[in-house]
């Protein structure tokens, strides 16, 4: 970054009429002598170094207003009304390359960006005041010192993490591999020797010799499949580890345009890892080996390499036919099954609904209809597995016995020992062996390979993966501009057009018939949903491009559906955070009016949340959520019908909350089919058809209402705005 310096001009002191010359010049002194002081007690922390230019006195400026900004001078001097100031010059230059780090942490009222060495210098706010909309952190109207700029997520890094830890050991595993499968070769060898030299000598000190070598041959080659496993183990539990959080946290934010469909590749990573610990890959890594066994084969003898080559490249056809036979049929289940496991999730959340209204039998039904079309392509693709697997073996055992069988006739023909044409046989079925397995467990291989394919896919197209300018903290300014929304896949408008705008702290009220698209425009608010086309900002920035973390953070959302994450009361008002204080948790239940309720709870904040939200009530689910809304002091909150399950203490306390909401300038959309919460705002959006209707301060657009003809009294009036 290029050098920053900025001017920062000195506090203005009230004066109202000129005093002598020296008098003057004695206050020049002073200040003089007081900024010299300020600086050398700063120069101790600063990030860098800053050299101050000499205050030269300048035509007095007459003011008569104390300002809370020069509070810190006033302090220091007397201003009586007689006396005449200047305003000096301040400039701060930035340390040359080579001085403190970027990190380093600058003295009050400096901020440092990363890569730049100089300080900016910001006014200090005085003490027990709020700071101005957009000026440093605290409760006031955001604004703040920017952070540092965020390093992207960058899960392609994690996927190529992940994929560099499987290389590595793979390599490790590869030695052990080789080891072994030459230590194999012991047991011919010693069949060899033992037909050819030991029974012929009768010789008892070559039997136990070789029978120790052997042996021993035959222990070291178990110990290094046994370390080439627990490697491949090791492997599938960092790879897991790798991807786990990657995947997961690209499929929360994928499955903003799905209908969590993404979800199921956690189940691609379990199926990777059950790859990476099984035969299938113990195959595969032997495959590299089996040329060796063809070459000894060879070395026996020409005849019997040739009957090697010719099965292993038969072999290798069943395979190719296998993976295009059953390619197609692995897909089709692979399909069923994931929508089979999304129709499970969906039976598991609405257990309580399937139970009270006998759904039972339907909803097992539709599950089932999944599972059996999956379990019908599993079968078809099995059965060819199976099948051409049989054949291979079969072939297999015909090369066994054509070694054997030829073997023989050469041995007859004393090209060959008897030992040699077993020791030949043995070589020839270990290096046709991987090709078998492989074969046998090309189903899970091609599962896996998909499986793979999934998750490299989500990986490297999660919008999650670019670089987001970490900003300050937002005040609450909103700016809808002309929002379409089509869902995927089909040609329905849901909204259309939809443009309105709020200051930091205004109140809105969403209102509309059932259907109009009030829910999706509060998601659209909040991120949830990105619309079609159009944009959504939050202090001028595009909600896609507010780092995902840093606008969660500042933000509140109630949904319609109110959910509660199974655990404590605390943990769910602080959004599952482990850094959440107590303080923190205390001030949003106190933000949404919630404390005294909790505090009645036999175990208050303590109380464990089951899945279903059980022991509490709906109304208390909905206001638990409601304080988690509130919980980090939020710059922007959108509530999505808050009172549908409130009884009269509960509606008292959403007011009171959108009362201190207002008091906090917090900006707070409200969809509402209630015209008691119409009271609390500032102004109103009557959304019709998707499309805005009327939007203006909330008497206006109460006065057209009325001169339509529809009345907002004595409850519920969504079902009569046309």
């Amino acid at each position: 970054m290029s050098e920053i310096s900025k001017r920062a001009e000195a506090p203005s002191i009230p004066n109202s009429q000129p005093g002598p010359k020296a008098e003057s010049e004695d206050i020049y002194e002073k200040l003089e002598r007081a900024v010299e002081e300020c600086l050398k007690l700063s120069s101790d922390t600063a990030t860098s170094s800053a050299t101050i230019s000499r205050l030269e006195p300048k035509s007095p400026q007459p003011n008569t207003a104390r300002s809370p900004e020069n509070s810190q001078i006033a302090d220091i001097l007397p201003m009586p009304a007689s006396e005449r100031v200047v305003e000096p010059e301040i400039e701060v230059r930035p340390k040359p390359a080579g001085g403190q780090p970027a990190e380093a942490k600058g003295a009050e009222g400096m901020v440092t960006i990363e890569g730049d060495t100089g300080p900016l210098r910001t006014e200090s706010n005085p003490p027990g005041k709020s700071p101005a909309a957009g000026g440093g952190p605290g409760s006031g109207g955001g604004g703040g010192k920017f952070h540092k700029r965020l390093e992207p997520v960058d899960f392609s890094a994690s996927l190529k993490a992940g994929i560099d830890a499987v290389r590595t050991n793979l390599a490790f595993v590869m030695l052990f591999t080789v080891a072994s499968n030459v230590l194999v070769l012991a047991i011919p060898v010693y069949l060899f020797q033992i037909s050819d030299r030991v029974l012929t000598s009768r010789s008892l000190d070559t039997l136990v010799m070789l029978t120790i070598i052997i042996v021993a041959a035959v222990i070291l080659q178990a110990a290094f499949d046994a370390l080439r496993r627990c490697i491949l183990m090791r492997t599938a539990v960092e790879v897991a580890a790798q991807l786990g959080a990657p995947i997961l946290s690209a499929a929360a934010r994928a499955s903003l345009q799905s209908n969590g469909k993404e979800y199921q590749i956690l189940g691609d990573l379990q199926q990777v890892r059950s790859f990476l610990v099984s035969r299938t890959l113990l195959s595969f890594l032997d495959a590299p080996i089996a040329p060796v066994f063809v070459l000894a084969v060879f070395l026996i003898h020409p005849h019997l390499g040739y009957i090697v080559v010719l099965t292993a490249l038969l072999l290798l056809a069943f395979t190719l036919v296998n993976q295009r036979m059953t390619a197609e049929p692995f897909a089709e289940a692979n399909t069923a099954q994931v929508k089979a496991n999304l129709h499970l999730e969906s039976m598991s959340r609405n257990s309580q609904i399937i139970n009270a209204l006998a759904m039972i039998p339907e909803t097992v039904q539709i599950w089932g209809r999944d599972t059996a079309s999956s379990l019908r392509s599993q079968v078809v693709a099995q059965d060819r597995n199976i099948t051409i697997a049989s054949i291979s073996k079969a072939c297999r055992l015909v090369t066994q016995i054509a070694m054997l069988g030829w073997g023989a006739y050469l041995s007859i023909e004393g090209e060959l020992t008897g030992g040699m044409v077993i020791a030949a046989s043995i070589i020839a079925g270990r290096a046709l062996a991987p090709i078998e397995g492989a074969i046998e467990g090309w189903n899970q291989y091609s599962q896996s390979r998909a499986a793979y394919g999934r998750i490299t896919a989500l990986l490297k197209s999660s919008p999650l993966n670019f670089e987001r300018l970490n900003l300050p903290k937002p005040e609450g300014r909103l700016d809808v501009e002309r929002l379409l929304y089509v869902p995927q896949g089909t040609k329905r408008v849901v909204l259309n057009g939809i443009s309105f705008s709020l200051q930091p702290g205004d109140s809105l009220a969403i209102i509309g018939n059932s259907g109009a698209g009030k829910t999706t425009l509060g998601k659209m608010l909040v991120g949830s949903i990105l619309p079609t086309s159009g944009n959504v900002r939050l202090d001028l920035m595009d909600l896609r491009n507010w780092d995902q973390r840093q606008f969660g953070e500042n933000i509140g959302y109630l949904p319609q559906d109110v959910q509660l994450f199974p655990g404590t009361i605390k943990a769910n008002i602080a959004r599952m955070r482990q850094d959440a204080t107590d303080e923190q948790i205390y001030r949003a239940a106190m933000l949404a009016d919630v404390h005294e309720m909790i505090a009645n709870l036999p175990h208050g904040y303590e109380t464990v949340v089951a899945t279903d939200g059980s022991p509490l009530s709906g109304g208390q689910k909905q206001r638990i959520a409601l304080a988690r809304a509130f919980f980090g002091d939020p710059r922007m909150v959108v509530l999505d019908e808050p009172n549908s399950n409130l009884d009269g203490a509960g509606d008292a306390a959403l007011l009171r909350a959108l009362q201190h909401a207002k008091e906090n300038r917090i900006t707070v959309a409200t969809i509402t089919q209630r015209p008691a919460l119409l009271n609390t705002v500032d102004k109103i959006l009557l959304v019709v058809n998707g499309t805005v209707a009327l939007f203006g301060m909330r008497m206006e657009v109460l006065k057209a209402i009325e001169a339509r003809g529809i009345s907002i009294e004595n409850g519920s009036f969504g079902h009569q705005l046309q």
